[in-house]
């Protein structure tokens, strides 16, 4: 009797609280297949604890945001990162009264499907599986295939249509339907924009004097006060609005920040050497499993026939440090410890 009270409280508080313009649990378009409702958790809370326990989940700890399998403890993973943007997301949906489960949900799954490598595995893994089928990858869509169809051994986290769409336009040329996605996908270029900004910094790749200046006369010149005066540039421009936005000022220097990011670290000297070697390691690998499909797990290719979805979805699912080993393991030569006597 308690826990069906627990969850109806959350739901009644979410009908009295809420924005006009929030998605509510119960009113969800629920999930593709129909299952019993938990009696403590509302169906977005649900998710997100599925999203957390999730084996893609914790992969993420080891997959490179900016810097491959950095050595120094405080480069930013694409699990803190993932964990950032949930902070944000969160912060801005609960001060625009728009359902912060949603927000947090979408967020940590919507980078689930990304490469090991960051960007630049995301870019080689494209060109590699274009090379042979004519198809580009991209990591919004892969997120959305892993919550759908390669979690759970096959079968999916069978998610809230809500959640789902949120992870699929969290990115790309279709925006979210629920003001809580449309929050993320905001809120995922804050978060990598600034910290890619710090963490190039700590990497001596950009000096402080590089950045923009009127920029970050603007914004702030530390991180924390950049992505502050953001969020708060957010909300203050949303509020009682049926959308996410941003004033004309802040979205121009965000840009900026962002166009200034590709030109001198995501397109720089240091990216561009790395390239070559993600790019030959990726292509090696896809090779070697299309020759060798019997080597690859039985959970990928779920839903599709095709050998290269195949080995797109093991090569996306692995670590920085699980593709730099299977690599070394499959091409280099290994060492015999062999008795000479």
């Amino acid at each position: 009797m308690t826990s069906k009270v627990s969850k109806s409280q959350n739901e009644g508080w979410e009908e009295a609280h809420l924005s006009k313009f929030a998605v509510r649990a119960a009113q969800s378009l629920g999930r593709a297949c129909p299952e019993e409702p938990c009696s403590l958790r509302t169906c977005f809370q649900r998710d997100r604890d599925r999203i957390v326990h999730s084996k893609s989940f914790r992969r993420l700890k080891h997959k490179t945001q900016v810097f491959i399998a950095p050595e120094g403890d405080h480069f930013r993973t694409r699990l803190t990162h993932t964990l950032e943007v949930s902070g944000i997301s969160r912060t801005a949906a609960r001060a625009l009264g728009l359902n912060e489960d949603l927000a947090e949900a979408v967020s940590l799954g919507h980078d689930l499907g990304h490469t090991p490598f960051g960007h630049m595995g995301e870019e080689a893994l494209s060109d590699a599986l274009f090379r042979r089928t004519g198809h580009l990858f991209e990591h919004h869509r892969q997120s959305l295939r892993v919550v759908k169809e390669l979690e759970g051994g096959g079968r999916g986290l069978n998610l809230c249509r809500e959640v789902e769409d949120g992870i699929l336009n969290h990115t790309g040329e279709t925006m979210p339907a629920s003001l809580e996605g449309r929050i993320v996908r905001l809120a995922d270029r804050i978060a990598y924009i600034n910290h890619d900004i710090d963490d190039a910094l700590r990497a001596g790749i950009i000096g402080a004097g590089d950045l923009p200046r009127d920029e970050i006369a603007l914004l702030g010149e530390s991180c924390s006060r950049r992505i502050d005066a953001l969020v708060h540039d957010l909300v203050d421009t949303s509020r009682g609005r049926d959308g996410i936005f941003q004033s004309p000022g802040m979205k121009s220097a965000m840009n900026s920040l962002r166009n200034f990011l590709f030109e001198r670290v995501y397109l720089g000297s240091v990216a561009s050497r790395e390239m070559r070697r993600v790019r030959m390691v990726v292509d090696n690998l896809f090779d070697y499993y299309m020759e060798h499909p019997e080597l690859l797990p039985e959970w990928t290719g779920a839903g599709q026939n095709s050998q290269a979805v195949k080995v797109t979805d093991y090569i996306a699912g692995m670590t920085d440090q699980f593709a730099i080993r299977t690599f070394k393991n499959v091409f280099l030569p290994q060492g015999w410890e062999g008795n000479y006597e």
